[in-house]
């Protein structure tokens, strides 16, 4: 049997789970890439590679040299530079590509979203008057918000805040999802939250907060998903690892 070689760009709880699912399928060799911003992530439990690639040109390389027969993006919905390297590189290489991508969240009855474009709408959003903020976007994009130095901030994120929001009032929680709707109703309470800043994320494993938000009648600024390629895509883990089984049967020899 010829093995065919998997690479799937990581970094998101289905893209851990879609890579055990298919290592688990005779015929196949999976290796993992993380962008390594994450200092401490998860067991993988297949190899894993860090780092980046050196843009598409890098990738389409990497893809090559290593003989790799499929390319899965099967990054965080906001990974948009990331999920435009992997089309462009796969379109280099002559590889096929299919991405993982995760429904964003509906609004429902009693949610209090405020929609904007990017992470500096989200500063805009909140306002001039002081308000106690839960900024639960990750790390990197904690920093714009000291352009609006009046507010409290409670944020989370998987790990540290470096440098520390260069705000006067600014607390921070150090913690990875899935998080439960009744913890982060308790969160928020606790700290007088009257505004959440969220990513369109999707998934289970962070609604706790849209939920706990609802529940609570509090505000949330939602930043809208970015654009993302156009390549052959699945909703879900089950789906992708079908149409990847489809697509790693027999085929031809690169360059027949």
């Amino acid at each position: 049997m010829t093995v065919k070689r998997i690479l799937i760009l990581g970094g998101t709880t289905e893209s851990r789970q879609l890579a055990a699912a298919l290592a688990a399928r005779p015929g196949l060799a999976v290796v993992l890439s993380l962008a390594g911003r994450t200092e401490s992530p998860a067991a993988q439990g297949v190899p894993t590679r860090s780092g980046g690639f050196g843009g598409a040109r890098g990738l389409a390389r990497h893809l090559t040299e290593h003989e790799f027969d499929l390319l899965i993006d099967a990054t965080h919905p906001y990974a948009a530079r990331i999920s435009a390297n992997a089309a462009e590189a796969a379109r280099l290489a002559g590889v096929p590509i299919l991405a993982l991508r995760r429904p964003g969240w509906e609004q429902a009855p009693g949610d209090r979203w405020t929609l904007v474009d990017d992470v500096a709408g989200a500063v805009q959003a909140l306002g001039t008057a002081p308000r106690n903020v839960f900024l639960s976007l990750g790390r990197q994009e904690a920093g714009a918000f000291a352009a609006a130095p009046q507010h409290h901030y409670l944020i989370r994120s998987v790990d540290p805040v470096e440098p520390p929001l260069a705000v006067p009032h600014a607390q921070y929680i150090l913690a990875r999802g899935p998080f439960r709707e009744d913890d982060e109703r308790a969160l928020l309470t606790e700290h007088h939250i009257d505004a959440v800043v969220s990513k369109d994320s999707g998934g289970a494993a962070t609604y706790g907060k849209i939920a706990a938000a609802r529940a609570l009648g509090i505000a949330v600024v939602m930043i809208r998903r970015p654009a993302l390629p156009k390549v052959p895509s699945a909703a879900g883990v089950d789906e992708l690892v079908a149409m990847a089984a489809h697509l790693t049967g027999p085929v031809a020899e690169r360059g027949v």
